[in-house]
């Protein structure tokens, strides 16, 4: 594989090497997550962002060993991230939390482990229910909030690093105020902060905080609304689509690229990792297509232009917990 189809970002404190391409596992169904993480890993997919809320890491950890068993990959040659949900944030649910990860992961560490939302859930033991989402079946009632300190959680997180459990650690959904606060008391400072990230929602002032402070982005739902139509979460399906956007369409067309393509690159050019899902063997390999062109300063600019602060991911919306007001 030439290094070039495989640019890295390197982490601090340790400069651990994260791919700037990865595959996103979100909604990836379980009778379909093993061979799909198979396939991106014999493409040449080096980064997997899972989540123990996704429901699938079992799945995605047969994937893993079936590209072990066919000497594809060593363990050192992956980047495996995953999260710590909202109801295991007390200092004693953590270390559980990563371990049943690890677990059904077939692991024995994590490259990066973040914290999934600044949000802490009252605890909802795994033998009952698995994962614990946001509410209760089946009246969907909102499971209520526990009065856990960040700090609690994010000490918790450094010792999953004492004890080689992970690698680095990080945040995810977290606004500059908090981050301004965990700096002040994190004796391991967080290496990735994992946002959503789009054309519609570039988060410019975080992005350049959050980096002058050291730590990598990685963006997620980089295709804006297109990742949410169907879903019951804010207005995506009667937000305009990004790929039809006629900036995105004039220089996907001069390229010879797809809109996603242009997209995709817009972020990594500007060193944010991108985490998009597929099923689809051909839209993949395009996913990863990304290395034979780069887009002018101008074009860059253009592309950052239509931000028009459009959040999907919005706890304040569908759970009542408005975290970036």
């Amino acid at each position: 594989m030439n290094p070039s189809q495989n640019p890295t970002v390197n982490l601090k404190p340790n400069d651990k090497p994260m791919p700037l391409v990865g595959l996103g596992l979100w909604k990836v169904p379980k009778d379909k997550a093993s061979e799909i993480v198979f396939e991106a890993i014999k493409i040449g997919y080096r980064l997997l962002d899972s989540a123990s809320d996704y429901g699938n890491e079992r799945e995605v950890g047969e994937g893993i060993k079936k590209a072990f068993d066919a000497g594809i990959v060593k363990r050192e040659d992956i980047f495996i991230t995953s999260k710590l949900w909202n109801t295991n944030h007390k200092r004693e649910h953590v270390r559980p939390a990563v371990e049943r990860t690890l677990k059904d992961l077939g692991l024995t560490y994590l490259d990066l482990y973040l914290i999934h939302f600044p949000i802490s859930l009252k605890y909802v033991d795994p033998n009952v229910r698995y994962p614990a989402e946001w509410s209760y079946e089946p009246d969907k009632q909102l499971i209520i909030q526990e009065p856990v300190p960040f700090r609690e959680t994010w000490e918790a997180m450094e010792e999953l690093m004492d004890a080689g459990l992970v690698k680095n650690i990080g945040i995810s959904n977290t606004c500059a105020a908090l981050i301004q606060d965990l700096l002040k008391y994190a004796r391991i400072r967080p290496s990735v902060l994992q946002i959503e990230h789009s054309p519609y929602l570039t988060q410019e002032r975080l992005v350049n905080y959050a980096k002058s402070e050291g730590m990598a982005i990685t963006g997620y739902s980089t295709f804006s609304n297109i990742s949410y139509i169907g879903l019951d979460i804010g207005d995506a399906n009667n937000a305009p689509k990004l790929f039809e956007q006629p900036t995105i369409k004039e220089i996907s067309s001069n390229y010879g690229k797809t809109p996603a393509q242009i997209v995709l690159k817009w972020a990594i050019q500007r060193e944010i990792a991108v985490i998009p899902k597929s099923s689809n063997h051909d839209r993949l390999l395009e996913n990863r297509n990304l290395f034979d062109f780069e887009l002018t300063q101008e074009e860059l600019h253009k592309i950052s232009s239509l931000n028009r602060n459009l959040r999907f991911n919005d706890p304040g919306e569908y759970a009542n917990i408005p975290i970036f007001d």
